[in-house]
């Protein structure tokens, strides 16, 4: 499935997108991840970790030894396939769905993961708002003011209710994009507050260097989730992937490793750092 490469069914999905309709399939690493217990007995709070690189980081932390809670919007089916790969693999999930554009939901994530398994060692903000525009004109207000409140705001929310709870060595993981350096203009609102991800990472990594807590964000390029046939037009689908060295789309499978590195103790001298994994395509 790793080598699933365009062009791709023609396919079209209503925001935010269903893994069980997409052509083909997504890898979430459900059948190769092998875990290894290096996040033994943390854990983790995922946004976004219904679908697509959210449920890889699910799947490939549960495998390494960590209880689970997902924060999703309104995708239940997804949200409960991603507990099910959890659970599998002997670990807790617990499911938190609602809306990041509410700062008190934010809060209450936080604090319902903490209250439910104990603790809370690793916050990955992964959740994502995404559109194309042709034309700055087709941007209305509100889709630009909501794609900074789910994509930029709500991991200030996130981070900040989290900071209590995280206790030396614990890690904040966040995910920016190859847009961050590299701009795509069909995908303004979203590059932007990819630029803004990668900016607040640094800076709260030095902020946060005295409490112990290390802050570093990833950077993917094409990724095949379900945010691409819900958010791009049907002939960019089609082609997704095709302009990278690799000439293919990542898989969810070969991101999630770097969760895991930057979530486990081994990485105790990694913060501020963006790893970029784009299939050959350089950030700049």
């Amino acid at each position: 499935m790793s080598e699933a490469r365009p062009p791709f069914p023609d396919q079209t999905q209503p925001p935010p997108g269903r893994t069980a309709e997409m052509q083909p399939r997504p890898d979430h690493g459900e059948t190769s991840y092998k875990g290894c217990g290096r996040l033994t007995d943390k854990v983790a709070l995922i946004t976004g970790g219904d679908s697509g690189i959210g449920r890889a980081v699910a799947i490939a932390f549960a495998r390494e030894g960590a209880d689970v809670a997902v924060g999703y919007l309104n995708e239940h089916e997804d949200a409960q396939e991603t507990q099910r790969w959890i659970e599998a693999a002997g670990r807790r999930a617990l499911l938190l769905p609602g809306d990041l554009a509410d700062p008190a939901h934010c809060r209450a994530l936080v604090e319902k993961t903490a209250e439910t398994f104990g603790r809370l060692d690793v916050l990955v903000n992964n959740a994502a708002e995404q559109a194309t525009y042709k034309s700055l004109h087709e941007i209305t207000e509100e889709a630009w003011a909501r794609t900074f409140q789910i994509n930029i705001h709500a991991m200030f929310h996130l981070s900040k209710a989290a900071l209590p709870h995280l206790k030396p060595g614990s890690a904040i993981i966040n995910t920016t994009s190859i847009h961050a350096d590299d701009p795509n203009p069909s995908l303004l609102p979203y590059a932007t507050t990819k630029g803004a991800i990668q900016n607040f990472t640094a800076g709260l990594a030095q902020m946060l260097a005295e409490n112990g807590v290390r802050v570093n964000c990833v950077a993917p390029g094409p990724i095949w989730t379900p945010l691409i046939p819900a958010t791009m037009p049907p002939e960019k689908v089609k082609q997704f992937g095709a302009n990278t060295p690799m000439k293919r789309p990542g898989q969810p499978k070969e991101v999630a490793p770097v969760y895991v590195l930057l979530a486990c103790d081994e990485a105790s001298y990694v913060s501020g750092a963006t790893v970029a994994v784009t299939g050959g395509r350089p950030m700049l």
